[in-house]
């Protein structure tokens, strides 16, 4: 294996599923700007995310998928006129 390519600064680091509130600590080294106060009463940088096992169609067995970032509907607004006129 080649040296000196892994980071170093590997920590604990709280992952937060932002569709349910799901949250688990595990070691990382992703950057963070925010903290959060775990179980145990320590504080941890804190890692947003959109989607997790917990929420995750394929994991959870439900078909619907959560689109917190709205992707849907900027794509529809964006070709909405190449839409309208598709349907005319």
């Amino acid at each position: 294996m080649k040296a000196d390519i892994h980071p170093k600064e590997y920590r604990a680091v709280v992952f937060q599923d932002m569709s349910n509130g799901y949250s688990f600590l595990t070691k990382s080294a992703a950057n963070t700007k925010e903290t959060i106060k775990w179980e145990d009463g320590n504080e941890y940088p804190l890692f947003k995310l959109e989607i997790s096992h917990k929420s995750h169609p394929f994991y959870t067995g439900k078909m619907k998928l959560v689109d917190s970032a709205g992707r849907v509907d900027k794509f529809k607004n964006r070709y909405k006129k190449h839409y309208d006129k598709k349907t005319d």
